[in-house]
């Protein structure tokens, strides 16, 4: 294992991974750097991001053990003073994600308090009544976690720390990436697509904007052990676990949400697993947790830059891993090119442009306008245009205001940086599970460039405005003056570009070919 996952390292995966069977432990290690000095270690920290809610989720049904609440108690009942459509949502459905909540109560470093959070999640739409649709809300499980704080008698925080982290060998997984209880040991620093580098948990909170749906932080080794410990029995009673373990809502392609998990068929691995997964906010990790209950088997991978994430390099290997076969190693590397011949600026017919540069002794195309978008980031299959064009309505709507989510947008667009005047659209793109519709601002005769992604009902579930570049893809040398993604996971566009004399054709998927001639 340790030969195949050394050349996903060589490739660019920096991150630790944890596999474990029956609660013993079959592979732990570490690969690339935690920073620009320090190498990764089995005891390095990552971020785990959204993987939070299934600790959240195993709070609520401790509460539920120890007959402090139940799963059929409304959160209004819970928290009187929440107002809003909400109230008549259950505990069950928060852990569902079908509580009919479809925006955001506030960005992960936002200062919030319990008061606010309250506030502000009593104010957001409903996309349904609850229990009609599945609509993964992070504020759902912020408010879940108000719930605790209120029904635990120690705080959402402290319970987690007393009663949740601790792991049956007496050792506690983890902490918290911001504040207190904080994780310990080594952190490693999260770099962004962009190449910039984050904060190491400097945030001073309060911390009501995450709570409950991200903000837990611990090595993959305590994510693996722990794990083993939910599903086994040790976190929350027998009769909880089977619930945590029971698929629930049908949310389509072999996969039922269940509660803080999402439970696959066995479509996916050939066996039926439960996993979670996530991106850390803006601090660029990613982390990835399977459970596959046939075996009691765990794999847990958390990365800290974005060239191979964790969730990526699961999908490379994770079948080979569950099956006990030899994993497979990354494609193989490019010949060797003139990269310096071909750097410059390429106009397209429709007024786009596609600029090359050279980074990292690769090909780095960028690309600015909706066509060189659409060139260099064609859909992936399974993604219709239509449901690109599709997004990028719902972006021009929150945008001019139009919905509530739109009208807090602006609002911290114009506290932020400025009056926000005309928006320009530069193109969309399928990024991780997402789709990101790029914009121009201008605020003050300034262009602001940014970018969104919304959820089914216009909710916000990512931005970054401003962002640092116009979409950028690295090409590595074919051969013959051709270049394809750097892509050793086989997930990038389906894409290749060619150079000759002064043009670079880009062909994509179905024959498609685009022309741009150099100006620069």
């Amino acid at each position: 294992m340790d030969t195949s996952l050394s050349a996903w390292a060589v490739a660019g995966f920096s991150g630790s991974i944890a596999v474990s069977t029956g609660g013993a432990t079959d592979c732990l290690a570490a690969y690339g750097s935690a920073d620009d000095r320090t190498p990764n270690s089995i005891d390095t920290t990552f971020s785990i991001g959204s993987i939070t809610k299934a600790f959240t989720a195993a709070t609520v049904y401790h509460l539920a053990d120890d007959g402090k609440l139940k799963l059929d108690d409304m959160a209004g009942d819970l928290l009187p003073e929440l107002k809003g459509p909400v109230r008549a949502a259950t505990v069950h459905q928060l852990l569902l994600h079908t509580s009919g909540l479809k925006g955001t109560h506030g960005n992960d470093t936002q200062p919030m308090s319990e008061k606010e959070a309250l506030k502000a999640i009593g104010k957001l739409e409903l996309a349904a009544q609850p229990g009609k649709k599945y609509l993964y809300s992070n504020a759902g499980y912020t408010l879940l976690a108000l719930i605790v704080e209120r029904v635990s008698g120690s705080g959402y925080r402290d319970y987690l720390k007393s009663e949740i982290l601790p792991l049956p060998d007496g050792r506690t997984a983890g902490g918290f990436w911001n504040g207190q209880p904080a994780a310990p040991g080594p952190r490693a620093v999260g770099y962004r697509d962009d190449g910039t580098a984050d904060d190491a948990g400097e945030f001073s909170g309060p911390y009501w904007a995450v709570e409950g749906n991200g903000g837990l932080a611990m090595t993959t080794a305590e994510l693996a052990t722990w794990t083993h410990a939910l599903f086994t029995g040790k976190i929350v009673s027998a009769a909880s676990t089977r619930a945590i373990a029971t698929p629930g809502r049908d949310i389509g392609e072999g996969r039922s949400e269940a509660p803080g998990w999402v439970a696959y068929d066995t479509s996916l691995y050939g066996e039926p697993l439960l996993a979670t997964a996530g991106g850390g906010g803006d601090i660029g990790h990613n982390a990835v947790v399977v459970w596959l209950p046939r075996r009691q088997r765990v794999i847990a991978m958390a990365s800290n830059k974005p060239k191979i994430s964790a969730e990526e390099l699961l999908q490379a290997v994770g079948p080979a891993m569950v099956a006990g076969k030899p994993l497979p190693v990354p494609r193989a590397q490019a010949s060797k090119a003139d990269l310096d011949a071909v750097v410059g600026t390429y106009q397209l017919g429709a007024g786009g442009s596609l600029t090359a540069t050279v980074r990292d002794d690769r090909l780095a195309i960028t690309a600015v306008g909706a066509d060189a978008v659409a060139a260099i980031f064609p859909p992936p299959a399974g993604v219709p245009g239509s449901q690109l064009r599709a997004h990028e309505e719902m972006v021009g709507k929150l945008l001019a205001g139009e919905t509530q989510e739109g009208r807090k947008e602006r609002a911290a667009f114009e506290k932020q940086i400025g009056p926000m005047g005309k928006v320009t659209f530069l193109g969309s793109i399928a990024h991780g599970g997402e789709i990101r519709t790029y914009v121009s601002v201008l605020s003050s005769g300034k262009p602001v460039l940014g970018w969104f992604a919304l959820n089914e009902e216009g909710g916000v579930e990512a931005a970054e405005v401003p962002t640092k570049e116009h979409p950028t893809l690295q090409f590595l040398p074919s051969g013959d003056n051709r270049y394809h993604p750097d892509d050793p996971t086989g997930v990038r566009p389906d894409v290749s570009v060619g150079f000759a004399k002064d043009r670079m054709t880009v062909n994509g998927p179905n024959g498609a070919t685009t022309s741009a001639q150099r100006v620069g």
